[in-house]
């Protein structure tokens, strides 16, 4: 970018102390931050006092050093909440819907239960029996298990403590142990399967979509008919599917 004629200067140089001191995890002196900026001490010290004021920056007691505040992490992380996923995760899902030609589900995660938040049909006449706002349970539903598969173990035994393991068919995973053993070779594997555990003649394939802080925040699933997405598809799908969500988790900011 083109540097603007009307810079304001006090502004620019508080943001190269930001960027400098970004590099140096251990923080950095008055002096060092002077020399490597070439600014006058005195106006580093002005400057950091501001921002040291504003929450941006922090000195550490026992060094002197000066590091990055807290602050400028609460404003990164309003960025990433404030980020509607729908919006950015409509394009892939799109694609998912183009390149399987089977219903595509976003979901997130709420009070131990799964929330479809975006939905793409398939051009098939059989329609999935899903709808934006729609609830259904973790253990027996592949976007579930995918985002059950990277909680923590204590947040894994809440939400079955909560929600139980009720038994929807003959697949149903309703013992906690190998529920857990299951979810982890979801973990591995990087994808989850739905084999008509939920609703009979129906089979998904789903994988976990994660922030900028690794954090799993939603899942993405292809989903249809047992005719249509037989078991000798799922390892095909599975990679589609594993890309979608890769893509989805770049644009939130995640990288591995």
């Amino acid at each position: 970018m083109k540097r603007p004629s009307n810079l304001v200067k006090a502004v620019d140089r508080s943001v190269n102390i930001l960027e400098e001191l970004a590099n140096h995890e251990e923080g950095l002196g008055v002096t060092e931050l002077a020399n490597r900026l070439d600014i006058h001490k005195s106006s580093i010290h002005r400057l950091l006092s501001t921002l040291v004021y504003r929450g941006l920056v922090k000195q550490d007691p026992k060094t002197d050093n000066y590091k990055l505040g807290l602050k400028l992490f609460e404003l990164g992380s309003r960025i990433f909440n404030d980020l509607e996923i729908r919006e950015y995760a409509k394009p892939y899902l799109e694609e998912l819907v183009v390149a399987t030609d089977e219903a595509v589900h976003l979901v997130i995660m709420d009070q131990g239960e799964i929330v479809y938040i975006d939905k793409v049909e398939s051009s098939k006449t059989i329609r999935m029996n899903s709808q934006i706002g729609k609830r259904v349970p973790v253990h027996c539903s592949a976007v579930g298990k995918a985002m059950l598969a990277y909680y923590p173990k204590a947040r894994v035994d809440q939400i079955i403590k909560e929600q139980g393991l009720a038994k929807y068919t003959e697949n149903t995973i309703t013992d906690l142990k190998e529920l857990k053993e299951h979810l982890t070779k979801i973990k591995e594997q990087g994808y989850a399967i739905d084999n008509v555990e939920h609703e009979l003649g129906i089979r998904c394939v789903a994988a976990p979509i994660f922030n900028y802080s690794g954090k799993v925040v939603s899942s993405v699933s292809v989903s249809g008919p047992t005719i249509h997405v037989t078991k000798e598809r799922v390892e095909e799908l599975a990679k589609l599917v594993k890309d979608t969500a890769m893509k989805i988790s770049s644009q939130l900011g995640y990288r591995r």
